[in-house]
């Protein structure tokens, strides 16, 4: 299985994405969009940062955990990791949204809702 992006309705019913690893895991994941064509322009922002090392914001939470944002050159936050133990799996983690993030397919799952 390749990565891909998956859109989906939130509870509040907005517009998400995810972006998935090939084993299935969430390695990235973004705000609410109130549209659908706001939610694509995230994954091609995520698409178009995720191969400069530059964009990604390495953080430690406040209980001694890791992750990382991933950032737009205007400096938004286009998506959000999972928490990580540790500095070495946050960091595999950025490795691969570097990785996967250009080439992933979309996956629209609020048409199968629909």
């Amino acid at each position: 299985m390749s990565a891909k992006f998956e859109i989906f309705h939130g509870k509040n019913g907005e517009f998400y994405f995810r972006l998935k690893a090939g084993n299935g895991q969430i390695i990235l994941g973004s705000e609410g969009y109130t549209t659908k064509a706001n939610c694509l322009n995230g994954i091609k922002s995520v698409k178009n940062h995720a191969k400069e090392h530059r964009y990604f914001e390495k953080k430690v939470t406040t209980n001694g955990k890791f992750s990382f944002n991933l950032k737009a050159s205007n400096g938004q936050i286009i998506g959000t990791s999972q928490t990580y133990t540790t500095e070495q799996s946050r960091d595999a983690g950025i490795d691969s949204v570097s990785h996967n993030g250009p080439e992933a397919e979309v996956t629209d799952l609020t048409a199968l809702a629909d």
